[in-house]
C-alpha cells in the first residue's frame, strides 16, 4: 500500500525519525541475537528401505524407452520394450526380466533390501554376459520416489550415476538417469522409461 505526503514540513519528519531509529537501535543491541537467529536448520532424516517398496513393479508391462544416442547432447533414440516383475522373499527382494526384442537384448533387475542398514541395492545383468554387476546402485524411497546412486568411470573419468523411479500409479510408473560429471554438482539426464501395466501379479510377494 502507498501514502501520499502530508503537508507537515519534512525536516520535522526526518528529524523525528533519527532520534527515534537510534533509540531503537541502542535498545536492539542490548537484546543480543534476535529469535530467528536462534532457529535450528530443519534436520533432513535420511530415506529408509522397507520391505515392499518395489511391489508396486509386480506384473507384466509396456516400455516407451528415450535414450540419449551415444555422443551427442540432444539425439534421442525411441523404442519399445517389455517386462515381468516379481516381488520375492516377502517383500525384500524384486526381480525385473527386461526385454527389448527390437534390439534383440534382454536383460535383468535385481533388487535386494539390506534390512539392518535400511538401504536398498539395485543390481543389473545384462542377458548375453549373465555377469551381475557388483556393486549395484543404492538408496531407498521418500515421498513416493525412489533415488539409487552409484559412482562409475566413463572415458577414464569418474562420474556419478543416479536413477529414479517416479510418477508411480497402479497403472505407470517411469525410470530415468542422470549422470554427473562435477560430483553431484549438476546432473544431464540420458535415459528416459515410461511404464505401463499390462497385468498384474498373481503371486502378490510370495514367492
Amino acid at each position: 500500500m502507498s501514502h501520499e505526503p502530508g503537508s507537515q514540513d519534512r525536516r520535522t519528519i526526518l528529524l523525528a525519525s533519527a532520534s527515534a531509529t537510534a533509540g531503537i537501535a541502542l535498545g536492539l543491541a542490548s537484546l543480543g541475537p534476535t529469535k530467528a537467529e536462534n532457529v535450528p536448520e530443519k534436520k533432513v532424516e535420511p530415506a529408509v528401505g522397507q520391505p515392499g517398496d518395489f511391489s508396486f513393479l509386480e506384473g507384466e508391462w509396456r516400455i516407451q524407452h528415450r535414450r540419449l544416442k551415444a555422443g551427442t547432447t540432444d539425439t534421442w533414440d525411441e523404442f519399445d520394450g517389455e517386462a515381468t516383475c516379481w516381488t520375492i522373499l516377502n517383500g525384500v527382494g524384486s526381480i525385473e526380466e527386461l526385454r527389448i526384442p527390437s534390439r534383440d537384448f534382454s536383460g535383468m533387475g535385481l533388487r535386494l533390501l539390506d534390512v539392518a542398514k535400511n538401504v536398498w541395492s539395485d543390481f543389473w545383468v545384462n542377458g548375453k554376459s549373465g555377469v551381475l554387476t557388483t556393486p549395484g546402485m543404492t538408496g531407498a524411497f521418500r515421498d513416493g520416489a525412489g533415488v539409487f546412486e552409484s559412482d562409475d568411470i566413463h572415458d577414464g573419468k569418474p562420474i556419478k550415476v543416479r536413477g529414479i523411479w517416479d510418477q508411480i500409479t497402479a497403472t505407470s510408473c517411469r525410470w530415468h538417469q542422470t549422470t554427473s560429471e562435477d560430483g553431484g554438482q549438476s546432473w544431464k539426464p540420458n535415459w528416459y522409461m515410461d511404464w505401463k501395466r499390462v497385468w498384474q501379479s498373481m503371486f502378490n510377494g510370495r514367492l
